[in-house]
């Protein structure tokens, strides 16, 4: 499910470029070759339909980035180690403790006199 709502972020971002680009600002972007969409979309060209479809576009980036950041914040709160199994790593009893004894060291012969 996160790999295809990582595909529509993509989607969306890049039609989100897109629509921002061909709106008409001071530098005229890529709305420029535009021209000809006037007389479809009325008297004031493609201006308003583009502000409301790219607003549209931004609220569903938005959903959309919610829902990524809630998923994947939800796998990430299993950790590796809780899927270890640990009985199979506890013996089923000790090992007896054995301690090591200190070897004694030979004592001097003692001559008498």
């Amino acid at each position: 499910m996160t790999s295809t709502l990582l595909i529509v972020q993509f989607v969306l971002a890049i039609i989100i470029t897109i629509t921002i680009l061909l709106q008409k600002s001071s530098s005229m972007g890529l709305g420029a070759y535009s021209g000809s969409n006037e007389t479809m979309f009325g008297a004031k060209g493609p201006a308003n339909f583009l502000v409301k479809f790219t607003f549209a576009m931004g609220i569903l980036f938005v959903i959309n980035t919610v829902t990524l950041g809630y998923l994947y914040n939800q796998t990430r709160q299993q950790s590796v180690v809780d899927t270890i199994n640990t009985n199979s790593l506890i013996p089923s009893s000790p090992a007896p403790l054995v301690m090591p004894v200190a070897p004694v060291a030979p004592s001097a012969p003692t001559t008498v006199k």
